[in-house]
């Protein structure tokens, strides 16, 4: 048995409990308080279950529009926040290095050409599709690949159903927690968000103990190469970031980039598709 002390935590808001319109994600919008603060709910339960298994140390990244919609009082002793963006090619998991004993993602959504979410999306509105490797790529899966890289276990994933879903067929052992289940331009609450954030306080003390036991089981599959191919909505977008180096046209809307080394890849995402 392995004891973990650190875990990472990176949150979106788009795949919180009862989100279900682009207001509710978008600080600008009155409708947005009431979604910041259960974003902040979910944190601090993923916060707390961590801790309540052992964890010394978690790491919070702000990973939602500005990087800027945490309360950091809403979080537990022990938590740490990360808040704005860095500007480095991790994105939204950018602080995290091969010092952690695991990877928590809340918050999380369905990716660009979904129908799992209204809010389904892949870094940006201006993408309507990012595929890695011939299969479509959610924001989670994005970074999962990134902490796999740095050989950082996933031990928690939460947000849409549908999501939940693509992450346990790649790797059952990951603990998931779907607060919402899409439906067309709507969003079920699948639980009361008291009872959403109880249930990720309880997976997050379930993962850790699992992990503790064996970390191995909950890595995140990584491939040798990455093919990504980016789509956008607009064909202007995909001639201009055709002349990113190593890029190519397959389309008059999609650019492909080809690599062995994953950090690369990250990199052409920043670029061309943030």
């Amino acid at each position: 048995m392995k004891q973990l002390r650190k875990i990472f935590l990176s949150a979106d808001i788009e795949g919180v409990c009862g989100i279900s319109h682009w207001d509710e994600a978008s600080p600008s919008k009155p409708d947005y308080a009431y979604f910041a603060r259960q974003m902040t709910r979910e944190v601090a339960a993923a916060c707390q279950g961590a801790i309540d298994g052992g964890i010394a140390e978690v790491l919070v990244r702000d990973a939602h529009h500005g990087a800027r919609n945490l309360d950091p009082s809403g979080l537990p002793r022990g938590a740490r926040a990360l808040r704005g963006w860095t500007n480095d090619p991790y994105m939204m998991v950018s602080g995290l290095d091969a010092s952690f004993d695991g990877v928590f993602f809340t918050g999380y959504h369905s990716c660009a050409g979904s129908d799992a979410n209204p809010l389904a999306h892949t870094m940006t509105t201006s993408v309507s599709l990012l595929s890695i490797n011939g299969q479509a790529a959610s924001e989670s899966v994005i970074h999962c690949l990134a902490a796999a890289s740095m050989k950082v276990p996933v031990l928690l994933v939460t947000g849409d159903e549908g999501l939940c879903e693509s992450v346990r067929a790649i790797n059952p052992r990951i603990h998931t927690v779907a607060v919402n289940r899409g439906m067309g331009d709507a969003t079920l609450s699948l639980f009361h968000p008291d009872e959403a954030t109880e249930r990720i306080r309880e997976a997050a003390k379930a993962a850790v103990a699992a992990a503790s036991i064996d970390p191995q089981a909950f890595q995140y599959p990584m491939p040798d190469r990455f093919d990504v191919e980016v789509t956008y909505r607009k064909h202007a977008d995909a001639a201009r970031n055709s002349y990113y180096p190593g890029a190519r046209k397959t389309g008059p809307h999609s650019v492909l980039f080809e690599t062995a080394d994953y950090y690369e890849a990250l990199r052409f995402m920043h670029f061309c598709a943030w």
